[in-house]
């Protein structure tokens, strides 16, 4: 497999991260993450968007928004052929340094209750599971809220 570079995603990229979203994480949902509300998360100074290229040609991307207590992972995607390559681990490395930088030691995430893949992934890199939330997705789908503390509330006393 090919070197990939991970960054922060440019105006230019809404449009490729939003067929992403349509095509590997909504399917079946219909399409929210159009370009342009993926354009504005990109002007959000409270989210980062971030874009992993290979060859100049993004195969994966992650939207986290950044609230007062924690951060929410709101969408990530790596392409099927990009899978289980260590890309999606290190791009969760790169948004836990922006985590720690921020101040926040929790983050927060929904994936589909059925998305066994992705739920393994998450549990893999420390999340646990929460709770199932039901028709969760447009009513059409149950999912399943996952969480994982970067440091305890005894750990930020000393920051």
């Amino acid at each position: 497999m090919s070197a990939f570079c991970i960054r922060l995603a440019r105006r230019s990229d809404a449009p490729v991260i939003a067929r992403m979203s349509r095509d590997l994480i909504e399917t079946g949902l219909g399409w929210s993450w159009t370009p342009q509300r993926v354009a504005r998360s990109l002007r959000d100074p409270n989210a980062n968007v971030i874009v992993a290229s290979v060859q100049q040609r993004v195969v994966a991307f992650a939207l986290m928004k950044y609230l007062e207590n924690e951060a929410h992972l709101l969408l990530f995607a790596v392409t099927p052929a990009r899978r289980r390559t260590g890309l999606g681990r290190a791009m969760m490395a790169w948004l836990d340094e922006t985590v720690l930088v921020a101040g926040i030691g929790t983050i927060e995430l929904e994936v589909r209750a059925r998305n066994a893949g992705a739920r393994g992934f998450y549990r893999h890199l420390g999340f646990a599971e929460c709770e199932v939330i039901d028709g969760y997705y447009r009513g059409v789908e149950a999912a399943v809220r996952m969480r994982r503390r970067l440091w305890s509330t005894q750990d930020s006393r000393a920051r």
